[in-house]
Parts: structure tokens; C-alpha cells; sequence
């Protein structure tokens, strides 16, 4: 996500400077499963060195594994306003595009493999080429070596370790290891600039590498690189889907604004780690995003077709969801206006109710999750008199009709005029509301409950 954001955002500014810009997103779906991941069926042993193209899709549904992750990965890229050129690997290579590139690489396999030796560090195998046919008995690219090719045919010999041998095309008939496959597929996009991980960008790594490949055998000036760091997941390190430490786009935009997503990346330069933490915080990152000025750049690249602007800040869009509790949008409309704020944008208010939910179902704290009892609570058996007493003046004063700040405002008065801590006027509201000891924002939260029904439970409670 970091990359694609992070590439889109140069590419709209580019966009607002004139440029003639293309932002293209390439799926490297001729790649081979490495491995059985947390996520897939022991049963996948059977395809690990298979292209991802040509692997079953785990759930039946989609022509192939590659196309599985695929689709809705891109459906969440247009949901974040983000629409690339989309091409896939597999395709590229079975249409012929890298056809002159793997010729190029084959001639001067020996001249890449001192590049790779020099700048990497690392001795090839005596065996070791550039090019990785596909095994026409086992379905592995992994598995194979080269033994000769014919420039004018098109084709590359090869043995299996399966024990097969034969002759590919080179149109779709393998690929190129990674190493060579990057720099040479920068002139055949004209490729200018490209966001990529911290991992390729060590010393000897394979931006290293592919520099000089691009230049000595592609004849091709390499990108502009911009290098970003990780998004590591608060308390458990740096997310990656090859560990299972990861939560995908999907899963992110259905407790976050997609406008919220692309601030995430945006606000904080590539070169800089995000932590990003689904729990209390992203309670503050929303309503950080909504307070952030129009101006700032920041904000204007975040911004997504489907933006909906609403003025209800998202932590108090959390208490009323859970005070409308299954009462229905309607009624949540109603706990709004009660609260004073407008409901002009429905749609705006129904994106921020749905995000809200989902966030308190997956990874709000027990800390904020409350739910206001239908009857008395039996924990109120614990106020205190001087509790009471504040309940039955708090009682008598929402008769009359206040906002959330003046009932924020009033519980301290009265608690002064008691003479008891002012906590414990909150801690007597929680009580006789929620059967707990604390909660939201008293102020706002009494202002978006039913003052009738606030007003009898409290003279109950002070009984």
C-alpha cells in the first residue's frame, strides 16, 4: 500500500505541475510460490516453484492464485482513488513483450553475472543464468536449468530437476530472475520513477544492481528511486504478508475513511517508519485528518473521489453508534442532531457510522465499549450520598435543556457545590447509565441520550 500510495501521490503532483505523467502498477504474477504462507492449505506444497498464474485459486472463485489477490487489491487501489495502468507479468511475457529483453540477457549472461558478483558480493553457481524456463512436466520454474537457447528461434534448452527435459519459447516459455527482470522491464515501460522498499535499496541490493544492468545492458537510464520505509503494526513489528503479520488494504478500509488511509502515508515522509495502530489511536488519526487544514498539501492529495466530508468527529461517532446501538440509522441521525451537530451529508455520516462499527467490533479496547442499560444498574447500589445528590441536581437542571459543553461545564459546578471531587459526579453518570465507572465524554453523551429517559433514570439512581 505504501508504495502504490506513495507513487500515485508523485504522480498527481506531477500531474498539477503539466507534467505528461503515466502511473503504472505492475503484478508480478509470473513470480513462483516460495512457500506454504499461514494463510493457504497445506495441499499448496504441491505448487510451491509454480508461477502464481497458473496455481488454483485458494477459494475456487478466480481463474487463477494470482488473480485471488489480485482483484481485490486493485478494487481497494479505486477506492483510495488510485488508477493505474494495471499489467500483469504473466501477460507481458506470453504477449512477447520481454522477448528482446531475456535475447539481451542470454548473450551477455556472463556480463550480468559479474555485475551481480561485483555489487552483490556474491559467487553464482558455474550453472547460473538469467533466464528460468518453465518445466513442461512439472509446472516449475524453480526447479529448472539452462543448456542452451537459440537467438534466432526464440527458444531456451533446459533440464528439470523433476528428471524432464526440453525446449521453452521464449514467448511465456519462463522468466527472468528478479535481479534481471526489474531493469529490464524499465525501457519497455519508459519508467522514470519508482517507489520501492528499503529492502531493495541496501547496499548491493537489487536497485544496486539492477543501476548497473539497466545501463550496461539496457542501454537505459535507471528510475528516480524513492525508497520508503516499513509500516510497522503497533506492538508486533513490521507488517509483511510472507509472515502473516499483516492487515490488508480491504480489512484497513473498513474501519478507516479512504481518504484516512492515504493521510497515513502522505503525512509522513517515505524515508520515515509509520507505526500504525488500529486500537485508541485511530480515533485520533481520523479526527487529526478532519482538523487538518484545507491547504495543506497533505491534505489535497489525500483527498479520494469519494470523499464525504462530515463535521461529526469520529470519536463521538463511536459513542453514538453504540448509544443507537441496534435502534437503526434513523435513530443515529436522531442521537446526532440531539448531540448539535447538522446531518446535512447522510452518505457522509452512513461511510463514517459503517467505519465506526467495524472499528469497534475488531479493535476498539474494552475501554471504550459501553452499552447504556435499559434498567437501573446494579452496580448504582455503590454511589454514594453525596452522589445522589449530585444525580438528583443534575436531574432537575437537564429539564430544562442544555448543550454537551454546558452539561460538562455544570457537573463540575455541582460537584464544587456538593463539595465532593468532580470524578466522582462522572463516575455517579456512568454508574446509573452504563453499570461502570467510566465512559465517553459525559458532557456530549448526555446531550445525545434522551433527555426524558436521562432525567428519570438519574431521580431513580438518587432515590
Amino acid at each position: 500500500m505504501r508504495e502504490v500510495v506513495t507513487a500515485d501521490t508523485v504522480y498527481k503532483a506531477l500531474r498539477d505541475k503539466g507534467a505528461d505523467a503515466r502511473l503504472i502498477y505492475i503484478a508480478d504474477t509470473y513470480d513462483p510460490l516460495r512457500k506454504v504462507y499461514p494463510f493457504l492449505p497445506k495441499s499448496y506444497e504441491d505448487h510451491i516453484g509454480k508461477p502464481l498464474s497458473e496455481i488454483p485459486c485458494p477459494c475456487g472463485s478466480h481463474k487463477s492464485y494470482a488473480e485471488h489477490f489480485l482483484i481485490p487489491f486493485i478494487d481497494a487501489l479505486h477506492a483510495l482513488s488510485i488508477k493505474p495502468d494495471v499489467y500483469r507479468a504473466d501477460e507481458l511475457y506470453k504477449e512477447g513483450k520481454y522477448i528482446d529483453a531475456i535475447k539481451k540477457a542470454l548473450i551477455n549472461r556472463d556480463a550480468i553475472a559479474r555485475i551481480l558478483t561485483e555489487v552483490s558480493g556474491r559467487e553464482l553457481e558455474p550453472e547460473w543464468n538469467p533466464f528460468n524456463p518453465i518445466c513442461s512436466e512439472c509446472g516449475r520454474l524453480s526447479t529448472t536449468k539452462v543448456t542452451g537457447f537459440d537467438v534466432e528461434k526464440g527458444t531456451v534448452d533446459y533440464v528439470c530437476k523433476c528428471g524432464s527435459e526440453g525446449t521453452v519459447s521464449m514467448k511465456g516459455g519462463g522468466k527472468l530472475t528478479w535481479r534481471v527482470d526489474w531493469p529490464a522491464r524499465w525501457p519497455i515501460f519508459g519508467t522514470t520513477v519508482e517507489p520501492f522498499g528499503k529492502d531493495h535499496a541496501t547496499a548491493g541490493g537489487s536497485y544496486d544492481t539492477g543501476k548497473r544492468i539497466s545501463r550496461e545492458i539496457y542501454d537505459y537510464e535507471p528510475p528516480y528511486p524513492i525508497v520508503y520505509e516499513w509500516i510497522m503494526l503497533k506492538g508486533k513489528g513490521a507488517m509483511h504478508s510472507s509472515t502473516g503479520l499483516a492487515i490488508s488494504i480491504n480489512d484497513m478500509l473498513e474501519i478507516v475513511p479512504p481518504e484516512v488511509l492515504r493521510y497515513l502515508i502522505i503525512r509522513q515522509r517515505p524515508d520515515k517508519h509509520i507505526e500504525f495502530d488500529p486500537g485508541l489511536a485511530l480515533l485520533n488519526l481520523v479526527d487529526e485528518y478532519d482538523q487538518v487544514e484545507g491547504d495543506k498539501r497533505a491534505y489535497q492529495l489525500s483527498r479520494t473521489e469519494g470523499t464525504k466530508p462530515t463535521n461529526i468527529p469520529f470519536r463521538h461517532m463511536v459513542t453514538a453508534i453504540q448509544i443507537a446501538d441496534e435502534q437503526g440509522f434513523d435513530y443515529l441521525l436522531k442521537v446526532l442532531k440531539r448531540s448539535g451537530y447538522d446531518t446535512p451529508d447522510v452518505e457522509a455520516i452512513r461511510q463514517r457510522a459503517t467505519n465506526a462499527r467495524n472499528w469497534l467490533d475488531k479493535y476498539a479496547p474494552p475501554m471504550v465499549k459501553f452499552k447504556v442499560q435499559e434498567t437501573l444498574p446494579p452496580q448504582a447500589k455503590s454511589l454514594t450520598k453525596e452522589q445522589k445528590r449530585a444525580l438528583a441536581i443534575l436531574a432537575d437542571e437537564l429539564e430544562r435543556g442544555m448543550s454537551g459543553q454546558d452539561i460538562h461545564d455544570n457537573m463540575y459546578k455541582i460537584a464544587q457545590d456538593i463539595g465532593i471531587d468532580g470524578k466522582k459526579v462522572f463516575e455517579a453518570v456512568y454508574l446509573a447509565l452504563l453499570g461502570l465507572k467510566s465512559g465517553p465524554r459525559a458532557g456530549h453523551f448526555l446531550a445525545s441520550l434522551d433527555r426524558d429517559f436521562v432525567v428519570k433514570r438519574f431521580k431513580e439512581a438518587s432515590g
